[in-house]
């Protein structure tokens, strides 16, 4: 196994947390060729990097000590622009990028970076850099927030303060830099997502923090989930309601045919519609679906992810569905299954319009699955355009994604 792979599933970072053989599991399920093995570290990557996780940044921020509030005021969010802007941003010349990625309905409004740190002679843990987008420059802004997630529509992002987990949650306006509220928790988190909407964000709790790795060099893996549950929290109506939900245990090792999870962080999301939660596995399905209020509930019809990821696999209009991890990867029919296109990259990430996605694309004639970067392409596979730069993701300090509707 790779240092890549290996590095991936201990991190493990955002609404989706993979054990530390979780590519030994799946390699053994699915009949991969040898360079599907390699397809699938790199697709764990760009997973990954679509929620994000939070651990300790640099730099400074704005914060306004008068916006303390009691969650029980709530705060009206900034309006979303509409018409959302449609346009292609790219910056080819930097890695980590200057200049807003974006393509289409999406963009690029943050990205991180890793390293991992020794806690004692026998534990590490991973600890991420975030960088946040920055309407006033047009390009990023590294934080020292311990997790970031920004809403739907890139005016406000959901922030924890501190370096690890935070019992204090903020709302940052991103076109000020000023927060406009702040949310005390009595229990803390660990991660922020919002709402498909923009109105609510999902925090995970945990007992501590969720990236400890026991272990030396990469022989280091998870150590069991200390999850305690989840607030959901309305930002306007100023409600914040705590649930209780414990981790996933390891069903399906344990051989009772039950979906498990036997890594550490395990990062609760949104449906597609807002009106579900889900909590990642690491076996298939990829997620069991939750109520509001933390009762088990059947996996929404007609709903379809990219895999272990918050975004859906569906075209805006219903009619394609972005494929499994490549080389080369392919989008077919919603209703007859049948193939449209094949695309010659690694991943396909999320729909840019209908005609378009964004996708891992690799350097050259992928020579190295390894040397990769954000590329724009036709289902069909004819266009391509290099959103940023390529860069080495098996390199320590190589940035990762997260992608946000505009």
């Amino acid at each position: 196994m790779t240092r890549l792979l290996r590095d991936t599933l201990q991190e493990w970072a955002d609404e989706t947390r993979v054990p530390h053989d979780l590519a030994d599991r799946a390699l053994r399920r699915r009949a991969w060729k040898p360079v599907g093995m390699v397809v699938l570290a790199a697709g764990m990557v760009a997973a990954i990097a679509v929620f994000a996780m939070g651990l300790r940044g640099a730099g400074p921020d704005v914060r306004d000590p008068q916006a303390t509030m009691h969650a029980a005021t709530g705060v009206t969010l900034p309006p979303r622009p509409s018409p959302a802007p449609t346009d292609v941003r790219t910056d080819t010349e930097h890695s980590p990028p200057v200049k807003l990625i974006a393509a289409g309905r999406m963009a690029v409004s943050a990205y991180y970076t890793t390293r991992r740190e020794k806690v004692s002679d026998n534990e590490q843990r991973d600890v991420r850099t975030w960088s946040l987008y920055d309407p006033r420059t047009d390009g990023y802004e590294q934080t020292s927030w311990a997790w970031v997630d920004v809403a739907p529509g890139l005016q406000v992002a959901a922030v924890l303060e501190g370096e690890l987990i935070s019992k204090r949650l903020g709302i940052l306006d991103l076109n000020t830099r000023q927060i406009l509220k702040w949310i005390d928790l009595e229990h803390p988190v660990g991660s922020v997502t919002w709402s498909p909407d923009g109105t609510k964000v999902l925090a995970t709790a945990y007992s501590g923090y969720p990236d400890i790795l026991q272990g030396k060099g990469d022989r280091a893996g998870p150590i069991g989930s200390p999850r305690t549950g989840y607030y959901v929290v309305d930002i306007e109506a100023g409600t914040a309601n705590y649930h209780e939900l414990p981790p996933m245990g390891a069903g399906t090792f344990a051989g009772d045919g039950q979906p498990s999870n036997i890594g550490s962080r395990q990062d609760l999301g949104w449906s597609l519609d807002g009106t579900l939660l889900w909590a990642p596995t690491d076996t298939s399905p990829d997620r069991v679906f939750y109520t509001l209020d933390g009762e088990q509930a059947e996996a929404p019809k007609g709903d379809r992810y990219v895999n272990y990821s918050r975004i859906s696999a569906l075209s805006p209009n219903g009619r394609l569905v972005l494929g499994p991890d490549g080389l080369p990867t392919k989008i077919t029919d919603a209703g007859t299954g049948q193939v449209v296109g094949r695309q010659r990259v690694l991943q396909l990430h999320a729909w840019a319009d209908d005609d378009n996605v964004i996708a891992l694309g690799c350097a050259g004639s992928c020579e190295s699955e390894f040397n990769n970067g954000l590329v724009l392409v036709s289902v069909d596979g004819q266009r391509m355009t290099q959103l940023g730069a390529n860069r080495r993701s098996d390199q320590d300090g190589s940035w990762r994604w997260v992608l946000t509707p505009r």
